[in-house]
């Protein structure tokens, strides 16, 4: 089964976000670097310092991987020597301090930081510039206000409000095209559960709302049966949908999820059930997560490029071990900030 890789329609803002987001895409989808080194010297002995909030994340580790690929790539044409180092918070914020201080102490050129608490970021950000070793957050963004402190801080990842949206999105247009197979007892609603990434965390949040207001703002009318928080993983999303089925039953008309995990959770329960439900949708665009969307079991995903994502963020590095700027990053913004690309992926033959 084919997927429809979505040009989906959304309002102008958004759809600006995508133009700028697309002309990333338009350069590291070549496979090429940004911005290239000019000599094989740049990148010699560099330590560069990675930090994941959780390693058994399926996308921080695909997108780690990425990272990893190219660094190797850049080693061998080259001819640098760079030290790569990955470390696991294992969702500690303390202990990711701890991780943090001491690759400052042995000198590490960079730092790219997953960070596990968005609003603790400041103690980090405090050592980086008393040590003046740039900072690179990735994938998990802090709040703006921490990243105006100084000038060698940056984010890479993507709009989350946009991702909500984008996955409201394909609800919309699932519906559109035929609303009885979204509004199974036909009385005008749609009822839906909602799966969220984690308690008060700003991506999940945005998220969740995004997604609901543009399934709302395309005139569908929507009422929520229940919801709650699986942290972002597959097992508890499975216990949560067990526990929604339970009480709801056939009254459950979509599921949305803040990520792919969450609703391969949701899948699990449906299949070892033997349910016959398929209007779940994720975020992310996990090998896993397409899957199955190619096989029918879900309806569909916002892909987020974690290949992006890792060329982007050591596109920065070597720009800014080069000439300490890296203002000319295609997609920079004034802010610091580069926002990696996204599309929607979704499961055809459903009119």
């Amino acid at each position: 089964m084919k997927a429809i890789l979505g040009k989906i329609p959304v309002k102008l803002g958004i759809m600006a976000a995508m133009l700028a987001a697309a002309a990333v895409a338009a350069a590291v989808a070549a496979g090429i670097m940004l911005r290239r080194d000019s000599g094989a010297n740049v990148g010699q002995n560099l330590k560069i310092g990675v930090f994941m909030y959780r390693g058994d994340d399926t996308f921080i580790s695909n997108l780690m991987n990425s990272l990893r690929d190219i660094v190797s790539a850049y080693e061998r044409e080259q001819g640098a020597n760079l030290y790569l180092s990955i470390q696991d918070a294992q969702g500690s914020q303390a202990t990711q301090n701890t991780q943090i201080e001491r690759s400052l102490s042995l000198g590490y050129n960079i730092l790219c930081v997953n960070v596990v608490d968005r609003t603790s970021v400041a103690y980090v950000i405090d050592k980086a510039m008393e040590a003046d070793v740039p900072l690179i957050f990735f994938n998990r963004e802090p709040v703006q206000a921490d990243l105006r402190k100084w000038d060698k801080l940056y984010y890479v990842g993507t709009d989350a409000s946009m991702n909500g949206r984008l996955e409201g999105q394909i609800i919309v247009d699932a519906y559109r095209e035929n609303p009885e197979r979204l509004d199974l007892n036909n009385d005008g609603i749609l009822q839906y559960i909602m799966i969220e990434g984690e308690f008060r965390h700003q991506d999940a949040i945005l998220r969740t709302e995004s997604s609901i207001q543009a399934i709302v703002d395309a005139g569908i009318m929507v009422e929520k049966l229940d919801g709650g928080t699986a942290n972002w993983e597959r097992s508890q999303a499975a216990a949560l949908a067990k526990d929604y089925f339970t009480k709801y039953g056939s009254q459950i008309e979509v599921i949305l999820c803040n990520n792919d995990d969450m609703a391969l959770g949701v899948i699990d329960y449906v299949s070892d059930n033997q349910l016959d439900f398929t209007n779940i949708v994720g975020v992310d665009g996990t090998p896993q997560g397409l899957q199955a969307v190619y096989d029918g079991k879900m309806e569909g995903t916002v892909v987020i490029d974690y290949e992006a994502q890792a060329k982007l963020i050591f596109e920065i590095v070597l720009a800014h071990i080069k000439d300490g700027n890296a203002r000319d990053v295609i997609g920079m913004t004034e802010e610091r900030y580069v926002r990696a690309p996204m599309y929607v992926v979704r499961r055809e033959g459903q009119k």
